[in-house]
């Protein structure tokens, strides 16, 4: 994806899938992907810093705070994981993440921002005035 001088973008689509970071959701075709909420921000700090390495450390320090007392590393493995399964992705074979050595990790697909949603044409069809005439029975 490329950076622009605008917001940043709020849904972002990858092969079959469409992540919204506002409802934090994931998509496949449509069809929500159940992903719990740490592996949903691992998934949005990848998308959002496409073609980046983003280092163990940069999810240390995004996601975990100072006084937080975890076993980091199993943490971000298993959050790597779910996110991995979610997108029915693999380690000996991304399609999404790859593993950048023991530095950390990067998404690797084709990724655009997904613009607002133009009005269906029922949406954005004038609407039809109606005399006072139309629609009343004569009774």
């Amino acid at each position: 994806m490329a950076a622009s001088d605008t917001a940043p973008a709020q849904r972002i689509r990858f092969g079959l899938y469409e992540l919204d970071l506002v409802a934090r959701e994931l998509r496949r075709e449509g069809i929500p992907v159940k992903l719990q909420d740490r592996p949903f921000d691992v998934l949005a700090i990848l998308v959002e810093r496409h073609g980046e390495v983003v280092t163990r450390d940069d999810f240390r320090r995004l996601l975990w705070s100072a006084d937080t007392f975890v076993d980091f590393d199993a943490s971000l493995n298993t959050s790597i994981n779910k996110v991995r399964q979610a997108l029915s992705d693999s380690a000996e074979n991304p399609r999404f993440i790859s593993t950048a050595g023991r530095r950390g990790y990067r998404f690797i697909a084709p990724a655009s921002e997904v613009k607002a949603e133009t009005p269906t044409p029922e949406a954005s069809a004038p609407m039809l005035e109606m005399s006072p005439s139309h629609g009343r029975s004569n009774e």
